[in-house]
């Protein structure tokens, strides 16, 4: 009898979960249309009865955007107008005219800062420093750099007269140019660095830059590469399919590189790495930063994971979700995150844990105590969360209050321009330097010009003082206080002697890039990057290559 009781009993218990998990979706379910219905009923009574017309699209789309900043910020609604920006960021492409644009506080309006060699801008003639005081005859004075962002941009095919006011001259300049559609290289420069070192600047995951990847590395090793380094620094990411094959370069065929895992079962993915490799020996550094991110993390990941290449420079930035797009009506389109991913050894790299968002917005960070131990291939211990842990941390250099408010102020980049003004030509990126002179001439231009800002530390000290007079004791170091004030005051001759290296870098820079375009800037940096001069110490010394890459005992 007992016999016959217990697949009952099994039955009933498994019908209960069904039911139980049948009626928490049905709930659900309803909760939803109830609040579509509350939704669809507040705006059809605004535009009813309220006391203006509304206008339903921008309405709407500002409720969209406020729904979704409860989620991550992946998720994301392109509306048809703004479809755009979202075939740039999957292909690299765009209809416009070719050249990165920034606002100058002190002229009030956006100047162009770099027009791309080959491209409308740089064809008309425009130049890095043209400040741009119209389009089409509609000023842009005061206007913001994403709106003029969108006038630039159109259909291919289609033309535009641009306004500058160019330093140097009086008169304004109009230029006509034809928009063109612009695909962005996602592989910036290559080529051999220190004798035999195979240098890969790798930008985006656009379509396609694992075939360029792939030429890079074939190329370099006809030149005589017999190492490389894959430069991911500050490289956000972009299509999963495309890191893959990028992994797939120096992976054997069949391994597994990721996987994804979501709520519905077609999130649920193993990719595998399906060619046979071009190059399982050669040593390999990847650089990285706070700023590689996504697709960038994979790759960086799974060759960590492999033991295949030494990562040197700073934690990355986190990101271990997967987004899709979704058409949604009105010709608009629904950019979400439907899985997380997990690299060859089963971590999953995300950082930030987007399901507890507190009420401000803030979302929290997985503390290192509580990430996970994985092994790679070889049994080095990695861990999850926090993004991807570099084997090699070089000590990175602070950046001074001055070089940074230099950056921020455009004081370099209106020398730089200056200088172009005056000079015809420079030496080129690997021999160029700032001279003497040229940097006395920088002095004295910030001198005209009566440059000043804020120091931190004087900052500080007022905060400092606030607290020490609440705490009784203002009285009683009054006179070192004081003494500090005056000794903590902007000496602009003294900071440009004291950080004169940092300056000159941050000038040659510059100057660099106007005259050698994207490529000579890569070149010029790389004689004076710390994580550069650690991967060829690491590259040339090979026991200590192979040690890192050994578990240890």
């Amino acid at each position: 009898m007992r016999n016959f009781l217990k697949p009952a009993y099994i039955l009933l218990l498994s019908a209960l979960f069904v039911s139980a998990d049948s009626f928490a979706d049905d709930r659900h379910k309803f909760r939803l249309a109830r609040q579509l219905s509350v939704f669809n009923s507040i705006v059809k009574d605004l535009n009813l009865f309220y006391v203006d017309s509304i206008m339903p699209d921008k309405m709407i789309n500002k409720g969209i955007d406020a729904m979704l900043r409860n989620l991550d910020p992946y998720t994301v609604y392109y509306p048809e107008e703004k479809s755009d920006e979202l075939k740039m960021m999957t292909t690299g492409k765009y209809a416009g005219v070719g050249s990165t644009i920034r606002f100058h506080t002190d002229k009030n309006t956006t100047v162009l800062t770099e027009p791309y060699e080959g491209m409308p801008a740089y064809k008309a003639g425009l130049r890095a420093g043209d400040a741009i005081m119209s389009i089409d005859g509609t000023s842009v004075i005061g206007m913001s750099v994403d709106s003029v962002s969108d006038m630039l941009r159109g259909e291919p095919g289609t033309k535009l007269n641009i306004t500058v006011q160019r330093p140097g001259t009086k008169k304004e300049l109009t230029f006509r140019l034809e928009r063109e559609s612009i695909a962005l290289p996602p592989i910036s420069y290559y080529g051999i660095q220190n004798g035999n070192v195979g240098y890969i600047a790798l930008e985006s995951f656009t379509e396609n830059c694992a075939k360029d990847m792939r030429r890079a590395v074939v190329e370099l090793k006809k030149q005589g590469a017999e190492s490389f380094i894959i430069d991911l620094r500050s490289n956000g990411g972009g299509l999963l399919n495309e890191a893959i094959e990028i992994v797939n370069l120096f992976i054997p065929k069949g391994k597994t590189v990721v996987t994804t895992k979501g709520k519905i079962k077609q999130s649920n993915e193993v990719f595998e790495t399906k060619r046979e490799p071009i190059d399982t020996e050669s040593p390999i550094v990847v650089l990285v930063n706070g700023q590689t991110a996504s697709a960038s993390e994979i790759v960086a990941g799974a060759l960590q994971d492999f033991d295949r290449a030494v990562i040197i420079g700073s934690r990355t930035y986190g990101k271990g979700l997967v987004q899709t797009t979704r058409p949604v009506a009105g010709g608009g389109f629904l950019k979400m995150t439907t899985a997380k991913y997990y690299i060859p050894s089963g971590r999953c790299v995300q950082a930030l844990d987007y399901s507890h968002i507190i009420d401000d917005g803030k979302t929290t960070r997985v503390p290192d105590s509580l990430t996970n131990v994985f092994r790679t291939a070889a049994g080095r211990e990695v861990r999850d969360g926090g993004g991807i842990r570099p084997d090699i941390e070089p000590r990175g250099e602070e950046i001074s209050t001055l070089i940074y408010n230099l950056l921020q102020d455009m004081a370099v980049f209106d020398f730089a321009t200056e200088f172009c003004l005056k000079n015809d030509s420079i030496a080129p990126a690997a021999t160029f330097t700032i001279s003497d002179e040229t940097y006395a001439e920088f002095g004295n231009f910030l001198k005209e010009r009566n440059y000043s800002y804020d120091l931190i530390s004087a900052k500080r000290l007022a905060d400092l003082k606030k607290i020490i007079e609440l705490e009784g004791f203002g009285e009683i170091v009054k006179d070192e206080i004081e003494s500090l004030e005056k000794k903590l005051c902007v000496n602009l001759e003294h900071s440009l002697s004291h950080f004169s290296n940092d300056v000159k870098v941050l000038l040659a820079t510059e100057i660099v890039k106007r005259y050698q375009g994207q490529k000579g800037e890569i070149v010029y940096s790389l004689r004076e990057d710390t994580d550069i001069k650690e991967s060829y110490a690491l590259l040339k010394d090979k026991k200590r290559y192979i040690e890192i890459l050994s578990p240890k005992e």
